[in-house]
């Protein structure tokens, strides 16, 4: 498991006050990063029977019952893909090892709709050992080969029936290269593969980096995948509030105080502080956080900044972390020029899951 390095009083709740995010190093082991490839808490109890698709999307009812069909078809063989031929439709297992045809399912819709809970179910509908199906994010697969290696990583992966992937994206070249011939590995190797996206398969990349020049690594990734696209409105805001505006200062430090294993920290010291930690410790620098209160908080001055506050949304969010905020509401965060920009649907998901978690924080003030 890994340690982390933090300042005196960054425990828990002592005398000397809430924890502090920046006072944080955390480190990370590699097999931490292997292990810990499963659904996040948010997602530990889901299933199929759990998601309720709208009535009036019939494309999420749909992927239910396409996705469960994938599932029951990983319980052949693992490296014929004799169910998934089966289900995709191509005949009868043939003696080679790579099947022919989509060796996965790619789900595309917008936020909210339910993808990863769906991902998530179909990683627990898997027939297959917990240590033979991973599940993580885009950012924690590409995170695992910096830490492993790629051929560490084909082998660790190679072993495993499924590998879900959430939050697909391509934001450079090398990472374009770089999965495209991962995922070729895996296939080849007879790993089944989920992911889900914003984004149509033969779409990634663009608005990020000339994808024109990468189209055949790009259409080697959709090549993979049968796509399912799934309709409908982001659920966290169906029938609810607007999001809670912004507390004082004040509201913000006392809250801190009161509550066990919250950190307080001033928002544009926290933005400086991703900058020091990589993006693959951002869940162990939540470790033992039991809610997240910030200072002042103000639009992200540029777009790296921007991006690595998205990764921490998406920790806090797994791990159902409240936040309580001072300054400007979320739905303020990014200018208008990187709303409009090649990475709209990052920042768009993180004003989505920050204003979820802002309202969770609600109830810590007592309002």
């Amino acid at each position: 498991m890994s340690s982390s390095s933090t300042a005196p009083g960054s425990g828990p709740l002592t005398d000397a006050g809430p924890l502090s995010l920046c006072a944080r190093e955390p480190y990370v082991p590699a097999d931490r990063l292997v292990a810990e490839m499963v659904p996040p808490p948010r997602f530990d109890s889901v299933r199929f029977a759990t998601y309720i698709p709208d009535p009036n999307q019939p494309s999420q009812t749909e992927a239910v019952e396409v996705l469960e069909g994938f599932a029951a078809g990983l319980g052949g063989p693992q490296a014929s893909g004799a169910g998934l031929r089966g289900f995709f439709g191509f005949g009868r297992a043939k003696a080679s090892k790579a099947p022919a045809g989509p060796r996965g399912v790619y789900l595309d819709g917008g936020y909210g709709v339910g993808k990863t809970h769906l991902l998530a179910s179909l990683w627990h509908a898997a027939p297959a050992e917990p240590s033979r199906k991973a599940f993580g994010t885009f950012v924690e697969l590409t995170n695992l080969v910096g830490a492993l290696g790629f051929q560490q990583t084909v082998r660790t992966l190679s072993g495993h029936s499924l590998l879900c992937i959430d939050e697909f994206e391509l934001d450079d070249p090398g990472d374009t290269v770089l999965v495209s011939t991962l995922l070729g590995k895996l296939v080849e190797a007879g790993v089944a593969l989920a992911a889900t996206s914003n984004t149509l398969p033969g779409k990634l990349g663009e608005g990020r980096f000339a994808a024109a020049d990468f189209l055949r690594e790009i259409q080697g990734l959709s090549a993979h995948f049968r796509t399912l696209r799934i309709d409908g409105e982001d659920y966290r805001h169906r029938g609810l509030p607007e999001a809670p505006a912004p507390f004082s200062d004040e509201e913000v430090t006392k809250t801190a105080s009161a509550t066990e294993g919250a950190s307080l920290d001033d928002f544009p010291s926290l933005l400086e502080h991703l900058a020091k930690v990589h993006p693959s410790r951002y869940g162990a620098l939540t470790d033992g956080v039991r809610a997240v209160c910030l200072t002042g908080v103000r639009p992200v001055p540029d777009q790296s900044t921007a991006l690595r506050l998205v990764v921490l949304a998406d920790r806090l969010y797994d791990r159902e972390v409240p936040v309580l905020a001072s300054g400007l509401p979320f739905d303020r965060l990014f200018s208008e020029e990187m709303l409009n920009g090649g990475y709209r649907k990052k920042y768009f998901r993180a004003i989505s899951r920050l204003t979820a978690l802002a309202r969770d924080a609600k109830g810590l003030t007592g309002a």
